[in-house]
């Protein structure tokens, strides 16, 4: 039996994508026509500093508007953290949704199974370009619904300056890296140690991860919850015990999101955080630009990196779209080698190909920790209908707000979101 979070080698994702269970549904939002003329609606997603992305899309967005005459674009931006919500509700509408929308890679088998994606297998089948895991995040049961933007991985920020002034190294474990974020804390109360979140799912994952536990994994043809076996309930606990007066107070930080502690550490908050590279942006224009510094998570062994979560974006076609050929073409202009190359130098998303990515660190050796992440074996989730709906339950976040509040521990809050789990992977 294959563990939900495979390692992101090539043939293990192609398999993973292969194994996708849903094909699309039956919908009322299929297309009628498709029109050469008129306005194309965009949505992508909203970053934490969202201007230079918006820079970027505008330049793409004109240079599609001048090779095509009688259209025009409107780009929506919309929050990552109802992004469930308003895609669904633009598949069962089809009037006002879309012709192209920004998803996360986890989305995709339930937006397939939601039957409001276009199937683009004919017209991006030979093309070039993204790797064979940034592909398996677009493919179902051998199929493309969309083209990959970008991978995502998040790896250790931490102030070089606090650092220096309390003769401290970057940890080489995470039991180091909760002791550095508690002397820290005791010897600079003003500061989080580690900026820790009870909703901030991806960075706590890979402590479930380096303690060999996982979320789900296979069992036949589903899925079954594992974040109730013991080694996950290690990883859970060490992300959980980094809550309390010594760190982060569960009082202001079990409500904090990925974005809440990207923000605490480029206000100034904080002298850790687990960010991606495509915070960068949002870090140096804070005040602590210029000094901090970014190296992989380290694992529980020195010299070991905990794996991270194997993040990225993708776009794809809505079936709704009465502009078919127009919203492929902008696709295929908005996920462009050379659009990704802008949006890695305005944000630091990285490429979605692994030699747009080296050519990015040697632009930029920023991305270099990153890069190293990626390569040391990053992990997925589960390629179902059901995580989408786990994952808009907010099940996680729930499981870990229970315990950093009190409510429940950890054996009691990871039996309740197992069983919760289980049912969406039965539905």
């Amino acid at each position: 039996m294959a563990p939900s979070a495979r390692r992101t080698t090539a043939g293990l994702l192609l398999a993973l994508a292969a194994v996708a269970s849903c094909a699309p549904s039956t919908s009322v939002n299929s297309a009628t026509g498709d029109s050469r003329t008129g306005t194309l609606r965009v949505w992508l997603f909203r970053e934490v500093n969202n201007k230079p992305k918006e820079a970027v899309v505008a330049d793409a967005v004109d240079a599609f508007v001048r090779d095509h005459r009688g259209v025009r674009v409107e780009v929506g931006y919309i929050p990552v953290e109802t992004r469930a919500e308003k895609i669904k509700a633009a598949f069962n509408d089809p009037g006002s949704a879309p012709d192209l929308v920004e998803y996360g890679n986890t989305d995709t088998a339930g937006h397939v199974k939601d039957g409001g994606l276009a199937d683009v297998t004919a017209e991006l089948a030979a093309r070039p370009g993204a790797d064979a895991a940034a592909v398996a995040s677009v493919t179902v049961d051998g199929k493309l619904y969309g083209a990959p933007l970008s991978v995502g991985v998040r790896a250790l920020y931490y102030r070089t300056d606090v650092f220096r002034e309390l003769g401290l190294a970057p940890p080489r474990t995470l039991a180091e890296l909760a002791a550095t974020a508690r002397r820290i804390h005791r010897e600079r109360p003003r500061l989080y140690g580690l900026a820790v979140g009870g909703a901030y799912t991806y960075g706590a994952l890979p402590f479930v991860w380096a303690h060999g536990g996982d979320v789900a994994r296979r069992s036949g043809r589903t899925w079954r919850a594992a974040i109730d076996d013991e080694k996950s309930r290690a990883g859970v606990r060490a992300w959980t015990g980094l809550f309390g007066d010594d760190n982060c107070p569960a009082s202001r930080c079990a409500a904090m999101g990925g974005n809440d502690t990207v923000q605490a550490f480029a206000s100034g908050r904080a002298a850790m955080a687990i960010a991606g590279d495509f915070n960068r942006k949002a870090v140096d224009d804070g005040p602590v630009r210029g000094r901090y510094a970014v190296v992989p998570l380290p694992g529980r062994e020195p010299g070991h990196i905990a794996p991270a979560f194997a993040g990225g974006n993708n776009i794809g076609v809505l079936r709704s779209s009465s502009h078919r050929t127009l919203a492929v073409d902008l696709m295929k202009s908005l996920t462009s080698r050379r659009t990704q190359d802008r949006l890695f130098d305005a944000m630091g998303f990285l490429p979605a190909s692994a030699e747009a990515r080296r050519a990015a660190a040697r632009r930029q050796p920023f991305a270099e920790p990153f890069v190293r992440t990626l390569d040391a074996g990053t992990v997925s989730l589960p390629a179902s209908p059901g995580w989408a709906a786990i994952d808009a339950g907010q099940v996680l976040p729930t499981m870990f707000q229970e315990i950093v509040s009190g409510r429940k521990d950890v054996d009691a809050a990871t039996t309740a979101a197992a069983r919760r789990m289980d049912e969406a992977f039965r539905r």
